[in-house]
């Protein structure tokens, strides 16, 4: 018995001290955009994003991503496609977050990871395994939208 309780009391220590490593970025992406770049791939969805003739990025998500961006000392580049190419550069790491008036119910939920709804049901896209970035991110939204 003695044994057993002190295996368990053993692995609740591991446990929580690991609870001090989460979240984590799997490839270091918040770490990297820091002072650096944030790379966004957007596509055009009107009123949140808009792509104009010379390539200026406008619209309420492209806001609040360059809000976020500024936040962190980032720079963004930017890439545009359709959702479905994006989608894909996400799931191989060539993107970090995709904006384009993306909902919960977006099909490219296997991916990337989607934040958690900030106005109705919009959402964002980055990649997965991006924990620390995501929980930044939403942190973000929600201040920008008087939640916290």
């Amino acid at each position: 018995m003695r044994r057993w309780t002190l295996t368990l009391l053993a692995a609740s220590g591991l446990a929580l001290g690991a609870c001090g490593a989460i979240p984590a970025d799997t490839e270091g992406t918040l770490d990297r955009a820091t002072g650096g770049t944030l790379v966004v791939g957007v596509s055009e969805h009107r009123p949140w994003t808009t792509i104009g003739d010379a390539g200026e990025i406008t619209g309420t998500e492209a806001d609040l991503i360059t809000s976020f961006a500024e936040s962190i000392d980032a720079r963004i580049e930017w890439h545009t496609g359709p959702e479905s190419v994006l989608a894909d550069m996400t799931k191989e790491g060539e993107l970090d977050v995709v904006i384009g008036g993306l909902t919960a119910d977006a099909p490219w939920s296997d991916k990337m990871a989607l934040t958690r709804p900030y106005s109705g049901d919009q959402v964002m896209g980055l990649r997965m395994g991006e924990n620390e970035l995501l929980v930044a991110l939403e942190r973000h939204l929600a201040r920008e939208h008087g939640e916290i």
